[in-house]
């Protein structure tokens, strides 16, 4: 696996000086807004990840909680949540997803090396920033193990970069990071505390907090409109909805065989589905929701089509998801080599979670088995009982209410279900691997435009330019 090495640009920055003359009075002095959806690529360090699946370690990594790569060496972690102030330039994002090393096989059948990074998470504060993350590592020489919440990782070359005054997007490209201390101590002894790592990309998306109702008017007029709302709100609930969406990804082996060297293949996406890079979005979702009796039927718009140079030809569309009894079932019409089922009941899974809180009713990665009919629609690749990717599901059952963003992996990432890693690849061992060059590593903060859950906004950037450097003739 060749190092990667970021490009070789300007810095991008949005100063807020120039943004507070062109926004309208107060801009500057927007509420704190709640970050949500995005990605956050980092490839943590190259040249380990060469090492681990070089001929030295002779090992792999693997990807859990729907994380996935991007541009041949980079993690993308999803679905990020936190806050952002405007005001003050504060910021903290905590993306989903992690990544396992392992390395140095043993005649027991465990490794010397072991390392999981996972949950990383991006503070901001004072023009200073810090990687968090959790870390599970076994440490160099004595095998101890040890687990520890959120360890400052890394700390992050934030130079001439302004966080105030943005809305959505918020993203930050090429953004250097150096290991700390506890970092080291974390990193299993393989790096010393002040050693480059790779740079860190991100782009979420913010909210703006919801309007507060007016305080003029008169006192009379709230008291009678309050009983007739709250009978339309449970009639509501308890009725049609018009919006709604359901995320699956199938299963990740099944998207890895398709598209990887056996597969050679490739899916592609119709009529309004969404591609997350580890899941796809089937959208429009219409139906009833009847809380009281905890049943629900929708119907959503979209297709997913699979072929692989081995014939495989796989399209599902017209998905249905039907909730009764706290279990659900995820429906398709299957169209297979030719051969077309309606409602095929593909996947069922436990919907018991499944509760309308502030005009949202939401199910989050709910365990997914295939059932008999599904198997039959894989031909001989799955069994009845396979587990399947995780459903989620959204429904909102009032007016005005926001679905979930799309977990933003992007439609070039690719999720791995089993340790990857190619151990014929050339690496030097991560003890001894010189510190790759960071001096030219560019970086960009981008703040404005238009987000998933937030209205156009202008952007103003100014290009600058860091100090620079001779390029170095052997990257």
């Amino acid at each position: 696996m060749p190092p990667f090495r970021p490009a070789r640009i300007p810095a991008v920055v949005l100063l807020a000086a120039l943004l507070g003359a062109l926004l309208p009075a107060g801009a500057a002095q927007a509420a704190s807004r709640t970050v949500q959806g995005g990605r956050l690529d980092w490839g943590i360090k190259s040249s380990f990840q060469s090492y681990v699946t070089g001929p030295v370690a002779q090992g792999s990594w693997g990807l859990t909680a729907g994380a996935a790569t991007v541009g041949g060496s980079r993690f993308r972690f999803h679905s990020a949540t936190g806050s952002y102030d405007p005001a003050t330039g504060a910021f903290r994002a905590a993306f989903t997803g992690g990544v396992r090393f392992t390395g140095h096989r043993q005649s027991d059948g465990t490794h010397e090396l072991d390392l999981t990074v996972s949950r990383p998470t991006i503070g901001i504060s004072n023009g200073s920033g810090t990687l968090y993350a959790d870390m599970v590592s076994k440490e160099r020489g004595s095998g101890r193990v040890t687990t520890a919440r959120q360890v400052p990782l890394a700390t992050l070359g934030l130079s001439g970069i302004d966080m105030r005054g943005g809305t959505s997007p918020v993203a930050l490209t090429d953004i250097p990071a150096t290991l700390t201390a506890q970092g080291a101590k974390s990193f299993a002894g393989y790096y010393t505390a002040g050693t480059p790592l790779d740079p860190i990309s991100l782009s979420v998306d913010t909210l703006a907090p919801a309007a507060k109702p007016s305080a003029t008017g008169p006192a009379t007029s709230a008291a009678p409109e309050k009983s007739p709302k709250k009978k339309d709100e449970k009639k509501s609930a308890a009725g049609r909805f018009e919006d709604a969406a359901v995320d699956w990804g199938v299963r990740r082996t099944f998207r890895e065989y398709v598209t990887g060297p056996i597969g050679k293949g490739e899916w592609t996406l119709a009529d309004g589905a969404q591609d997350g890079g580890a899941l796809f979005r089937f959208p429009k979702g219409k139906g009833t929701y009847d809380p009281a009796a905890e049943t629900l039927a929708a119907t959503f718009a979209g297709s997913v089509r699979f072929t692989a140079r081995d014939g495989l030809d796989l399209k599902l569309s017209r998905f249905a998801v039907a909730v009764k009894d706290g279990r659900g079932t995820l429906r398709a019409d299957v169209l297979r080599d030719g051969k077309a089922v309606e409602a095929v009941p593909l996947v069922s899974f436990a919907a018991g979670d499944l509760v309308a809180k502030k005009g949202l009713a939401v199910l989050t990665e709910a365990p997914a088995t295939l059932t008999a009919d599904g198997a039959k629609a894989f031909g001989p690749l799955y069994k009845a009982g396979t587990a399947m990717d995780p459903v989620s599901l959204a429904v909102a059952t009032a007016a005005g209410a926001e679905l979930p963003a799309l977990p933003d992996l992007g439609s070039d990432a690719s999720a791995a279900p089993e340790p990857t890693g190619s151990p014929a690849a050339a690496a030097t061992p991560a003890a001894t691997a010189a510190p790759e060059d960071d001096s030219l590593t560019g970086l960009s903060f981008t703040l404005g435009g238009a987000g998933l859950l937030a209205a156009a906004a202008v952007t103003v950037l100014v290009l600058v330019r860091r100090n620079r450097a001779t390029p170095d003739a052997s990257s």
